[in-house]
């Protein structure tokens, strides 16, 4: 495996999961209240506990995705 195609699987990850990021805040913040129900339709939770732990969600799959996909990419971007 070549220095390019690392560079190429961490940069295209980065991407989607930056995709998927910006799609599950989309979805949060403009369908709230269906997610909401459909949650609570399975589990007994409150709004306060239900935008908690999406918040915390959200910070922590942004947090994995600086620490497993874009800094990976730019080391090697100046190692190369």
């Amino acid at each position: 495996m070549t220095l390019e195609l690392f560079r190429a699987v961490f940069g295209w990850s980065a991407i989607i999961n930056m995709a998927l990021l910006l799609w599950w805040f989309l979805i949060i913040m403009y369908a709230r209240d269906w997610v909401y129900q459909l949650h609570n339709k399975f589990y007994d939770i409150s709004q306060e506990h239900f935008n908690l732990l999406h918040y915390a969600g959200i910070m922590f799959y942004k947090i994995a995705i600086w620490l497993l996909f874009i800094v990976p990419y730019m080391a090697l971007r100046i190692a190369g």
